[in-house]
Order: C-alpha cells, then structure tokens, then sequence
C-alpha cells in the first residue's frame, strides 16, 4: 500500500524552529515531487514547498520564503520541512503530498498521495 506519513509537529513559541519529516511506504520518494501543503482553520489549503525529483526546490508560498527549507533523504525515504522563525500565522495543518507527474505543481488535486497531516500551533 502507497503511503505517506508526517510528523514532528507541535506546539512552539513564536520565533522557534521545528522539523517536519514526510516518510514514505511502497514507493520510492525521489521517483515522486513531494509538497509540502498547510491549512490553517477556516482556509483553504495552500502550497508551501515543493520538491521534484530532480532534488530542486519550488517555492509555493511567498510567506514563507527565506523561513522554510525543504529537504530529501533518499537513503531513509523521507522528505523534511524545515520551519524557521515561526510565527502564529504559520498555525496550521500540515500535509505532505505525493505526485507522480514527477514536476512540482501548486494545484492539490495534482498529488494523489496524502498523509493525514500534522499540527503546528506557533503561540505569541
């Protein structure tokens, strides 16, 4: 069975750092583009960051630009989300995405596979 799962959210205080992991089950992670997505309560779901499988980088989210690393493992199979300097509107849920168009791609229906996300709450 194809799967992702996150974790490594919680709650931190504005201006902290925490590291989301994205790990992979019956499939390889770099054959796929991986985003990162986040909704917070009452939005809809936005981009944040993209990796295709070349290992490049897309920014999706201007917000977080300068903040936020993603990063891939392939030897673990696993894509991380770096957040830096949190702030409260960072507070959401956060998805990681699988797409086998192999190209990373801002539109969420794009990427068949979903893990069931994390929280991250950033308190002031």
């Amino acid at each position: 069975q194809l799967q992702v799962v996150e974790s490594g959210g919680g709650l931190v205080q504005l201006g902290e750092s925490l590291t989301l992991s994205c790990a992979a089950s019956g499939f390889t992670l770099y054959s796929y583009a991986i985003g990162w997505f986040r909704q917070a309560p009452g939005k809809e779901r936005e981009g944040v960051l993209c990796i295709n499988t070349f290992g490049a980088s897309q920014n999706s989210a201007d917000s977080v630009k300068g903040r936020f690393i993603i990063s891939r493992d392939n030897a673990k199979n696993e894509v991380y989300l770096q957040l830096n300097s949190l702030k409260p509107e960072d507070t959401g849920v956060y998805y990681c995405a699988a797409s086998s168009l192999r190209v990373c791609l801002k539109d969420p229906s794009r990427y068949e596979l979903w893990g069931q996300g994390t929280q991250v709450t950033v308190s002031s």
